[in-house]
């Protein structure tokens, strides 16, 4: 599939900052044989004094941002058209349950896709155990690392409920899962957190994800948003895949990665500091909308 993606992040603050300083990552990445950005740009208003692009530890792209000079307002907005290929059905192939840290403890690199970097607590997703009890509950050691990550991801999409208003970026993945409600990002970081304490390595994804207007309804601009799903390590030979638990649903080609980490902190879309006082308002609109024809004009 091919999408033209318009993505923006915009700032009000109640009294000038005087300087800022911010890591941007809206641009959707290059993933040999999933993805390909064909064109992308980043514009940042008011005008950077600063802006250099980078590539940080586990391989996404980072625009580190400087400003100088008074200003009450702040926005990052991405346009870039990606080819998002269909991924092939995944076959089961993965370790089962009781022979996964085997398979981990032969992984001798540290390299940015090692699973031992996915596996312990994380600075947003701690070692909570009522999380870890839960995700026992609904598996067998019998099972495969795959079959847990579908059976553990269908049980929170079943057990939760999707609520905008539940919870903020900032609210922990125990509070969000004693109250059995949240956003995208509160269903990942419970579910890696799930993953994590039954022995399985697991990663965020952040991204965008193309939504379909209901029958006969005209499709909204902005309607779409950042979304997070869940990258997990089934073994060496089913080594990573990607489940949605927000949908319940195996990723495919309607999920468009910007990046992955950790949990939240390691891809946020944007992260910085400012010199100012009072308070701030942020907005965020995302459009991913299909390109007609479906032929590259890159």
């Amino acid at each position: 599939m091919l999408y033209d993606i318009t993505a923006e992040i915009a700032y009000d603050y109640d009294a000038a900052a005087s300087s800022g300083r911010h890591v941007v990552r809206l641009i959707p990445a290059d993933i040999p044989g999933e993805q390909r950005t064909v064109v992308q740009r980043l514009s940042i208003s008011p005008r950077a004094a600063e802006q250099v692009t980078q590539t940080d530890f586990f391989g996404n792209r980072a625009v580190d941002v400087r400003h100088e000079g008074a200003h009450d307002h702040l926005a990052f907005r991405v346009k870039a058209r990606v080819e998002r290929l269909a991924l092939p059905p995944t076959f089961d192939v993965s370790a089962r349950l009781k022979d996964l840290a085997g398979e981990i403890a032969q992984i001798r690199s540290l390299d940015a896709e090692s699973p031992h970097h996915f596996l312990a607590s994380s600075p947003r997703v701690a070692d909570e155990p009522a999380i870890t009890a839960y995700a026992k509950e609904q598996i067998s050691p019998r099972m495969t690392a795959l079959e847990a990550v579908r059976t553990l991801g269908r049980a929170l999409h079943r057990d939760m409920r999707f609520d905008a208003e539940a919870t903020t970026v900032d609210t922990p993945p125990a509070e969000a899962f004693e109250r059995r409600h949240g956003v995208c990002q509160d269903f990942t970081h419970i579910m890696i957190g799930g993953l994590r304490g039954i022995g399985v390595p697991a990663a965020y994804v952040s991204g965008y994800l193309r939504t379909i207007p209901p029958e006969g309804k005209e499709r909204l601009e902005g309607a779409d948003a950042m979304h997070a799903w869940v990258r997990a390590w089934c073994g060496v030979d089913g080594g990573w895949v990607e489940y949605d638990p927000t949908n319940a649903l195996m990723v495919g080609a309607d999920h468009i990665v910007v990046g992955h980490g950790r949990d939240y902190a390691d891809v946020s879309p944007v992260k910085g500091i400012l010199k100012s006082s009072g308070s701030q308002k942020s907005s965020q609109a995302v459009d991913v909308v299909p390109v007609e024809g479906q032929r590259d004009q890159g």
